[in-house]
């Protein structure tokens, strides 16, 4: 009786000790549980925060990329107004800081233009007539320097300068001028055709040494000095309307291939007699 009291006594000393393992054991679970439901709701706290942060992320690379466009669009349109300024070359330069930009070209030929009669004509019409006249006259005259490779340097009024051989040298400087020259007299004849007008371009050419270089800050322009700028101007300035006239320097670059007639000496204006010659074709 006795033994079967102290088995009795003994399972249920077991029993309650595993009873007590269970409460622990439950207690524990239940401790484990509410962790879980925290970290669980912690990683979803973490989960919306990270997207959060790449919507965020998102948005702002979307307006970075929307800038960047932006500004590359304002560059190209900074680029293509200097240009329309500037010669490539020169607007490299410029564009790497160069503090002055003044180069000396040992030979090119300068080519001055004037419309005759456009200050007669301006008197029968509009400004806006007149502007828009103008404007498809030169636009031609671009072209067409374009074409025979001159560098278009400036216009003052209806007078049109360019010169050929800068700011890239070129051995075929004078020539590429005289083409310029007799293209722009056709092309003048065509405008006056269509339009019904009577104008005509006297042009003057000459071969020497310039100096070339930026003017300006904040307005800049590329322009030529030296005396065979002058001598140039003086060409146009003593010509012929509808003609082109050349000093003997430029006559003496030409091919065989350029038709010219003698002029003979005239007396310029700050340079004395001066032998020159007129361009009439080129074969």
């Amino acid at each position: 009786m006795t033994d079967a009291t102290d088995e009795l006594r003994r399972m249920d000393k077991e029993i309650r000790a595993l009873r007590r393992k269970l409460h622990r054991a439950e207690e524990e679970r239940r401790v484990l549980e509410v962790v879980n439901d925290q970290n669980q709701s912690l990683l979803r706290a973490i989960h919306a925060e990270v997207e959060r942060s790449r919507a965020v992320i998102e948005r702002q690379n979307e307006q970075l990329r929307a800038l960047y466009e932006q500004i590359v669009a304002e560059q190209k349109v900074s680029e293509s107004l200097l240009l329309n300024i500037l010669p490539r070359p020169i607007a490299e330069r410029l564009k790497a800081r160069a503090d002055v930009i003044a180069d000396t070209f040992p030979e090119v030929t300068v080519l001055f233009a004037d419309i005759v009669g456009f200050t007669r004509l301006s008197a029968t019409v509009s400004p806006e007539e007149l502007v828009v006249m103008l404007n498809a006259i030169f636009t031609e005259f671009d072209e067409l320097a374009d074409r025979h490779g001159l560098e278009k340097i400036k216009t003052i009024g209806d007078a049109y300068m360019a010169a050929a051989g800068l700011p890239e040298p070129r051995a075929n400087h004078a020539e590429c001028a005289a083409r310029l020259a007799l293209d722009m007299i056709a092309a003048l004849e065509r405008f006056n055709r269509t339009q019904h007008a009577e104008l005509q371009v006297r042009i003057g050419l000459n071969t020497g040494a310039v100096v070339a270089g930026v003017i300006g800050k904040r307005k800049f322009i590329y322009d030529l000095w030296g005396d065979a700028v002058n001598t140039a101007s003086r060409m146009e300035s003593h010509g012929l309307a509808g003609r082109v006239q050349m000093t003997d320097t430029t006559r003496m670059r030409l091919p065989d291939s350029f038709r010219v007639e003698e002029r003979g000496v005239i007396d310029v204006k700050g340079k004395g007699p001066l032998r020159t010659w007129l361009l009439v074709a080129a074969e």
